[in-house]
């Protein structure tokens, strides 16, 4: 597995993570359960994966717990990226003076002295500006006493990254980037260029780019608010990138391999629910795909999605 650096912090990432929010979620997504997530973990590691993101909210709570049963003994394999502001009952709470308390339960949760990244969880705009929001002079605070690496902020828009770029002192960002929507990437190159890092969340469009889904998809998930004229302009799509793709990729690892064409992004986090799934996430990274289909895929956003854009 190929490492990248995180941007300026000095820490380096496998260029494929793992995003932990289905570690025992049994509920919502049908993730694995405690035994099968402990082994995935361990299969994540000895297959080169050093990334893990998860926030005290993923699975109720289990997430965290689950990461650090599975961590002991090779804490020093791991990168560790947990969140703020999220709980894990299921509300939020963004005062300043929560965010020592929560990465305290998130480090013992971890079973772990010091958390690699923390980020805040796709807080309020206002949230995000620096020069008004007092959080990051407390992660300032944080990171000084060596309990964190780095900060920054797990977000969707460009606009978004640009704030936190421009007012904090934010090393990091996490991103939604796809094929499908790359609205961010001029911003996540801006970002490059001091020093931050990207990670990239929601790489597959929730399934849609492993080519899961089509016309007839319904949801009883979080994606159940999605109309079937909006699934059936996805099902379109889909079959219009499948149409780029060189033959013998599969429609997963072009999506993967896209995002990692992108020399601003750091690290990709594919959803997984299994080993195998797993194991296909981490073969993604062992090609490039051809610059012509990078730049296809680019125009078939810029010329279909731009204008309007799909729904999340």
């Amino acid at each position: 597995m190929n490492r990248r650096p995180l941007g300026a912090t000095g820490i380096e990432v496998s260029e494929i993570g793992l995003g932990a929010w289905q570690l025992g979620n049994t509920d919502v997504w049908i993730g694995p359960d405690r035994e099968a997530s402990l082994r995935m973990v361990g299969e994540a590691l000895d297959f080169g994966v050093n990334l893990f993101d998860t926030a005290p909210a993923y699975a109720g709570g289990n997430s965290e717990l689950i990461l650090g049963e599975a961590l002991q003994g090779r804490r020093d394999q791991a990168v560790l990226v947990t969140k703020f502001g999220h709980t894990v009952d299921g509300g939020s709470n963004w005062d300043a003076g929560r965010i020592e308390p929560a990465i305290e339960q998130s480090l013992k949760n971890l079973r772990t002295d010091y958390l690699d990244v923390i980020l805040m969880h796709n807080p309020a705009s206002d949230l995000l500006d620096g020069r008004t929001a007092p959080h990051y002079v407390e992660f300032e605070r944080l990171k000084a006493a060596g309990v964190i690496r780095a900060y920054g902020a797990s977000v969707d828009w460009a606009t978004e990254v640009d704030t936190v770029v421009e007012t904090t002192g934010s090393q990091v960002v996490e991103v939604l980037l796809n094929a499908f929507h790359q609205e961010p990437r001029p911003a996540l190159a801006r970002a490059a260029l001091s020093g931050v890092g990207a990670i990239v969340k929601v790489p597959l469009d929730s399934g849609w780019l492993a080519g899961r889904y089509g016309k007839d998809a319904s949801f009883t998930d979080v994606r159940s608010r999605w109309s079937q004229a909006d699934i059936g302009r996805r099902a379109d799509l889909v079959e219009r990138l499948r149409e780029l793709l060189p033959d013998g990729v599969s429609m997963a690892h072009a999506a993967l391999r896209f995002l990692l064409a992108h020399s601003c992004v750091s690290s990709v986090l594919p959803g997984a629910k299994s080993s195998e799934q797993l194991r296909a996430n981490v073969d993604a990274a062992a090609a490039p795909l051809p610059t012509e289909t990078v730049a296809a895929i680019e125009d078939l956003w810029s010329k279909e999605i731009q204008g309007s854009p799909l729904p999340w």
